[in-house]
């Protein structure tokens, strides 16, 4: 699942190998697109307008990849309002003012299948690109209960775009694994993520993380999201 860009060029690419990273205009995701690069990958970044109640992290999203150097930026239109039963697409309240240390099991801002559905338009677009990465900003430490950030999600839907593509099925007929799914991210703590997107040059200022930003796109200060960032920059000092 992670590791450089070795062993990750398409056939015939005489440049650097390719990546779709999903990019959501916060600090994870920047930090993945930021190590991606740095690992020698050309990375095209994805976003997705999907009728979230945060829209501002969309105009994050396209100054982030502009300032980080992406080679692409694509935002994907669909209408997860269409199903609902989460407090980022339904008129649900936002939780506030939670003890992050306990466990609330999983949370109403658990976005039903969303990572399931970004990471398989992750693989169709690097298939049309000629990638065989996935970059995704998935954490398995601060991660807010949510079941698409584990690793064993990551492994099934690496298992599954292998198996779903002619990039994978190819692949596989010469005895090679083509599809990787990128985490960085995914064994470290919001301190860490923090650390490493200062040492990669990461405008953490510019990244939103908040569930429920004001009308200017200011933080609310109290949902999980933002009580786990100050948190995460507290620790790091």
């Amino acid at each position: 699942m992670n590791g450089g860009a070795e062993g990750a060029r398409a056939p015939g690419d005489v440049g650097r190998p390719r990546a779709v990273v999903l990019l959501s205009g916060g600090m994870d995701s920047a930090v993945v697109l930021a190590a991606l690069r740095r690992d020698g990958f050309e990375c095209h970044a994805l976003s997705f307008d999907y009728g979230q109640r945060h829209r501002v992290e969309l105009e994050r999203a396209a100054e982030l990849a502009r300032t980080l150097g992406a080679a692409s930026h694509r935002v994907a239109r669909i209408d997860l309002r269409a199903f609902g039963a989460s407090a980022l697409t339904a008129d649900i309240d936002v939780p506030k003012d939670r003890d992050v240390d306990h466990d609330h099991g999983i949370p109403v801002t658990y976005v039903p299948a969303r990572n399931t559905i970004f990471l398989a338009h992750a693989l169709a677009l690097a298939e049309v690109l000629g990638a065989f990465d996935l970059g995704i900003g998935v954490n398995a430490i601060d991660y807010s209960g949510y079941p698409d950030c584990r690793p064993a999600f990551v492994e099934a839907f690496e298992r599954l775009a292998n198996l779903a593509t002619r990039a994978g099925v190819e692949a596989a007929e010469r005895g090679e694994r083509a599809i990787r799914v990128r985490t960085p991210l995914l064994r470290l703590s919001k301190a860490g993520i923090v650390r490493l997107g200062r040492e990669l040059g990461v405008p953490l200022d510019r990244t939103v993380s908040c569930y429920d930003p004001g009308p200017d796109g200011a933080p609310c200060g109290r949902c999980d999201a933002c009580l786990l960032r100050e948190r995460g920059f507290r620790e790091a000092g």
